[in-house]
């Protein structure tokens, strides 16, 4: 029997969650792989956590220094969060001769390359499947089960918060601000949700599952990032009745012009496979040359599924003997910049408010046909004349330059009141 100590430091939601889980499920881990984990010490500022989840006094440290500086622990798991501290914990294990592993998507996404140069360094090992989609094995999925496969796109709803949302506002009607409030009492957001709603949480992940993709290191300051907060109950009306739903979408494509990275609002179709995908569940939609096409799908966020990809990771590690200790999960990469929005080729969904009187279809049409935008489909049902109404425009792909610079001159025109808004399309 192998025995394979641990320390954890951060017991936060998903920290508590891991610790519980190991000490719940050390006999059933230990029945099926011969591997007897052992939480040798735990550190968390918040002292009171420890009498909450049941910690041994044993177990406690008050430095997470004392953690990586104990020659009998094998592996830190790492669950913090942020980056300074995070990034300067994973380095200090590296040095002192350590495997980590975390479900920091932030620190990953934005330091990926410094981390993963000192894991190199170091000859150690950095296991993240946490990081993307909480319990969901993609990171396993991409690296080892599709090694032999290109991957051409990724279609991805990966954050739980903006999903419940969107989901709320389609089925139930709600306004924005209605179904936000509701995600917050039901736990799915923070008080201060901006870093899921502005897209950012989405951004990270994509950034992380493109570079396993696509073999090449992306940087995370150039993906088109937009969030949800500027959906309206309207927009999502106007796209059902156009056989349309509306998600968030994290998108990465490998096309013969370059690699796409971004995250936006986006239509699909109704029976699209993502477009079933509700609440708070997250699902990746990968397209391979081998296996064609492949979905992943299950619980995005919480405690226990998370904690289930970690205790996955530690296990991998402990499985591991000096023969594969050359393995690094994350290779050498590549810098590459990917592709700048305004070359992305799209179908766009186009609302404006426009005041209801003759001529004023003519005057859109032609400010898009002049910069090549056709219209492929209209709405505008509401008739109050003299008053502002809803337009809804479907378009040709088109590429995106074209699309901003016509929405610009539109919204100089004075029959336009209001914001307009653009969403992409994906078929």
């Amino acid at each position: 029997m192998k025995i394979f100590n641990i320390g954890i430091i951060g017991l936060g939601t998903v920290g508590s969650g891991v610790y519980k889980q190991i000490k719940k499920k050390a006999s059933l881990i230990k029945h099926r792989t011969g591997i007897s984990l052992r939480i040798k010490a735990v550190c968390d500022k918040n002292v009171r956590i420890y009498r909450k989840i049941g910690v041994s006094r044993g177990e406690i440290v008050s430095s997470y220094n004392d953690i990586l500086r104990d020659p009998n622990i094998h592996c830190i798991v790492e669950l913090i969060g942020g980056t300074k501290v995070a990034k300067d914990i994973i380095l200090k294990a590296f040095k002192h001769g350590k495997d980590v592993v975390t479900a920091n998507k932030a620190l990953l996404a934005e330091e990926g390359k410094s981390i993963f140069t000192a894991a190199h360094k170091f000859k150690r090992q950095i296991f993240f499947e946490a990081s993307v989609g909480s319990g969901i094995p993609i990171i396993k999925g991409l690296t080892e089960s599709l090694v032999s496969n290109r991957v051409n796109t990724i279609l991805s709803i990966i954050n739980g918060t903006c999903n419940y949302i969107l989901t709320k506002m389609t089925k139930d009607k709600m306004d924005f601000r209605e179904a936000l409030s509701m995600a917050q009492q039901r736990g799915y957001a923070e008080a201060n949700p901006s870093f899921d709603i502005d897209g950012i949480d989405s951004a990270h992940k994509i950034t992380i599952l493109a570079e396993l993709a696509f073999g090449r290191r992306i940087n995370f300051r150039e993906v088109s990032c937009e969030g949800i907060s500027k959906i309206k109950q309207g927009d999502i009306v106007f796209a059902e009745q156009l056989g349309y739903v509306v998600k968030l979408l994290a998108i990465a494509k490998k096309t013969a012009e370059g690699i796409e990275v971004r995250v936006q609002p986006t239509l699909l179709p109704k029976n699209h496979i993502l477009a079933n995908v509700n609440d708070s569940y997250n699902a990746i939609y990968l397209m391979c040359d081998e296996v064609e096409n492949m979905l992943f799908y299950g619980r995005g966020a919480g405690s226990q599924p998370t904690a289930s990809a970690v205790v996955s990771d530690v296990v991998d590690l402990a499985r591991m003997t000096s023969v594969m200790r050359e393995r690094i999960l994350f290779p050498k990469l590549e810098d590459v910049h990917i592709k700048n929005m305004s070359s992305i080729l799209s179908r766009y969904y186009l609302r404006f408010y426009v005041i209801d009187k003759p001529g004023v279809l003519s005057k859109i049409s032609n400010i898009l046909g002049k910069h090549n935008v056709s219209i492929s489909d209209v709405i505008q049902q509401e008739r109050r004349v003299g008053r502002a109404v809803p337009l809804v425009l479907l378009t040709h792909e088109t590429y995106e330059k074209n699309i901003q610079v016509a929405v610009r001159n539109i919204d100089k025109l004075s029959v336009i009141k209001g914001h307009s808004q653009v969403i992409r399309i994906e078929e």
